[in-house]
């Protein structure tokens, strides 16, 4: 690739981390560049993997120096997913084509009517409470599926990750971008062996989309923190209604 196609990568990842982290979708940017520079569906699908990683290695650190950690659960939550994340990486190394936008914007879709019913009052954060148990059973077991996804082909897997946090878990929108990025770290450290393993992957392409990423990832995580629940809600709601209106009709 040229200096300016890097460049335009990195800028890219910028923006894609900061929706990956806020709420989802940011690999539905990159993955789609990288294809259109030249890549190969499989090659992008990897490389990404490597801009992802440090991406949400940043947000991690830097929930926890905003004083948002939860390291015992995340790493419960982390090893269901990555679980999945083994076996939908060994389909993902073989993708080729863009037959999934339609499935990809029917989840997002679904997940936008989940966040719009979602009312919470303090009797409902009670029952929650009260459902804790049954919430965290739940929320292990669907990670499993969502760690597929994940490892299959990463786009869209926060708009999965975020209503089995928030709405299955009762967890808030701060605490639910905390646990997902600590999430996708793990199973995306299983999803990149298994692509390097079995694809040529770029690592001089993904380093420059990392760096983007990076950068982003580190927005998105202040981001949450500092305006709450409200307003990440009305930035997945748009992302959701953008990614929606791309998928189906561009």
């Amino acid at each position: 690739m040229s200096d300016w196609e890097l460049a335009l990568l990195a800028l890219a990842g910028v923006v894609s981390g900061w929706l990956n982290v806020v709420a989802g979708g940011g690999s539905l940017l990159t993955v789609p560049l990288m294809v259109f520079m030249g890549l190969p569906g499989p090659v992008a699908n990897g490389t990404n993997r490597i801009a992802i990683l440090l991406q949400n290695i940043t947000a991690v650190a830097t929930f926890r120096q905003r004083g948002f950690s939860d390291f015992r659960l995340s790493l419960t939550l982390s090893a269901a997913a990555s679980v999945g994340a083994l076996f939908g990486a060994l389909v993902g190394v073989r993708l080729e084509g863009e037959w999934f936008d339609r499935v990809v914007a029917l989840i997002m879709l679904g997940v936008m009517l989940l966040m719009w019913r979602d009312k919470r009052s303090a009797e409902h954060a009670a029952q929650a409470a009260g459902e804790q148990p049954r919430r965290l059973l739940a929320g292990h077991l669907l990670m499993v599926g969502a760690g597929f996804w994940g490892g299959f082909i990463q786009l869209g897997v926060g708009f999965i990750l975020m209503p089995i946090l928030h709405r299955v878990m009762g967890l808030n929108l701060v605490l639910t971008n905390m646990h997902k990025v600590f999430i996708i770290t793990a199973y995306t450290v299983v999803a990149l062996v298994v692509f390097a393993s079995q694809v040529q992957l770029m690592w001089w392409v993904g380093a420059w989309l990392a760096l983007g990423n990076a950068i982003g990832g580190w927005l998105g995580a202040h981001s949450s923190v500092t305006h709450g629940d409200a307003w990440i809600r009305r930035m997945l709601n748009l992302t959701l209604v953008a990614f929606i209106i791309k998928l189906l009709f561009f």
